[in-house]
C-alpha cells in the first residue's frame, strides 16, 4: 500500500535482527559511491565501495513510492550528493 509519505521510525515490527523500517519507508543513503555495475573490484567483505571522486552515492531498500520489486536491500539507486528527494533518508548507526 502506498502511504504517500514516510512514516515515523518504528511504525512497523522489527525484522529478525531487531531492525525497523529496513525496506520501503525511505531509500537509505549509504556510504558506497555510485558505480554503474558490479565488477571484480567490488568489495566482498562488507566494506564501502569508495572511489577518489565520489559525486554520487547509493540508496538502498526502496521507498514508500516504489513497487514491491524495489523493496529489498539489494535494490539500489544512485543520487548526486547535492540532490534532495522526499523519498531519501539515512540511518544513524553506532558501533558497540
Amino acid at each position: 500500500m502506498n502511504r504517500q509519505r514516510t512514516l515515523p521510525v518504528g511504525s512497523f515490527p522489527a525484522n529478525q535482527f531487531g531492525l525497523h523500517d529496513m525496506h520501503g519507508n525511505a531509500w537509505e543513503w549509504v556510504e558506497d559511491c555510485w558505480h554503474d555495475d558490479y565488477t571484480a573490484t567490488t568489495p566482498s567483505d562488507g566494506s564501502a565501495w569508495l572511489k577518489d571522486n565520489c559525486e554520487g552515492h547509493v540508496g538502498r531498500g526502496g521507498s514508500w513510492e516504489d513497487s514491491q520489486v524495489e523493496l529489498r536491500s539489494a535494490a539500489r539507486t544512485g543520487g548526486y550528493k547535492d540532490e534532495l528527494s522526499s523519498t531519501d533518508g539515512f540511518r544513524i548507526a553506532r558501533g558497540f
